[in-house]
């Protein structure tokens, strides 16, 4: 415990120092966000914020990582498969923000292009996970299990690609994504190292500490934004833990929020398709709260506490997983 402690410290250290040259190279390069049209209006002020913070976050999460998984002696394979699918999915962010930021609008790479890059790196801990484990193609709920064998891949693809478009959904207001994902990977965190995933619970909460420190840049008004180079990444790794620590079935109260923006866009295109008629004033569900009139700082301590309180009930969950209640 003391080593995630560690982690924590050393990301949450390391983003707050590389956030100060990092967001300065930006500001003189003039690398800044193109707000949508369709955006609200009070977004349109956002234009020109400097944006993918999320390379100084992830290069945070990488060194704290790789040095406390070194201090504990835990430089596993596991920490190698989790670490470079963490990177290959900044670099796919990465590619999103800069043709957003070449071709001077808010229109990266295509759905179906960022969609299939997803899938490609999901498939890396998913194969890892099936050949590594006994229990590698196992879907468990409670105590209830069932051997998906190979319909197992589609289920771990679905997690990891889903976490990676719903963390990337809720970064939309200042200081949202970060808050909510702290409290997220520190319940990811908790859970792995109760199940022995001491290296994968070490770069959990390395993020945690990181996505502490970036608030410091993040929170409203924002100085940064994450970028997709940030978001994708950050969600990619929340599924990928889920996926290698086998609890997929807990990180729909993990992330909680995530799926709650999600499911609020899946459902507001499925009623206009349907009827023409919007459930949500504008989705994803936090805009919906804009436009009713709540400040953006009310909708991130909202959503944070409501991320942390989620997190709490999936740590009970798993106690009484554990304990054979359940």
């Amino acid at each position: 415990m003391i080593m995630i402690a560690v982690a924590f410290l050393l990301g949450m250290i390391l983003c707050l120092l590389f956030g100060v040259p990092y967001i300065s190279f930006l500001k003189k390069k003039m690398i800044g966000q193109y707000v949508k049209d369709v955006a609200p209006e009070a977004h349109q002020k956002k234009e020109g914020t400097p944006t993918t913070g999320g390379v100084f976050i992830i290069t945070a999460v990488i060194i704290a990582s790789i040095i406390t998984l070194a201090l504990a002696q835990s430089l596993s394979e596991e920490a190698f498969i989790i670490l470079i699918t963490f990177i290959f999915y900044t670099f796919a962010g990465f590619q999103d923000d800069y043709l957003k930021l070449k071709g001077k609008h808010n229109d990266g790479l295509s759905a179906k292009g960022k969609l299939l890059r997803q899938i490609a790196i999901a498939l890396l801990p998913t194969i890892y996970v099936m050949m590594s484990n006994t229990f590698g193609t196992y879907f468990s709920i409670g105590s209830f299990e069932i051997d998906l064998g190979w319909l197992y891949p589609i289920l771990a693809v679905f997690v990891i690609t889903g976490a990676s478009n719903a963390y990337n959904l809720t970064d939309g207001l200042d200081g949202l994504a970060a808050s909510t994902g702290m409290f997220a990977f520190v319940a990811c965190s908790l859970v792995l190292f109760l199940t022995d995933h001491s290296s994968a619970a070490i770069i959990s909460a390395a993020v945690a500490g990181a996505l502490f420190g970036f608030l410091r840049y993040n929170k409203p008004k924002a100085q940064v934004f994450m970028g997709d180079t940030g978001s994708l990444a950050i969600g990619g790794l929340l599924g990928t833990l889920a996926v290698v620590g086998k609890f997929e079935f807990l990180l729909i109260f993990i992330g909680a929020v995530f799926v709650m923006e999600t499911l609020s866009v899946i459902l507001q295109v499925i009623s206009f398709k349907t009827t023409g008629k919007r459930i949500f004033k504008m989705s994803p569900i936090h805009h919906h709260f804009e436009l009713c009139g709540w400040s953006e700082k009310k909708i991130v301590l909202v959503f944070a506490f409501t991320s942390a309180i989620f997190g709490a009930l999936a740590l009970v969950l798993f106690y009484l997983t554990q304990q054979g209640v359940i």
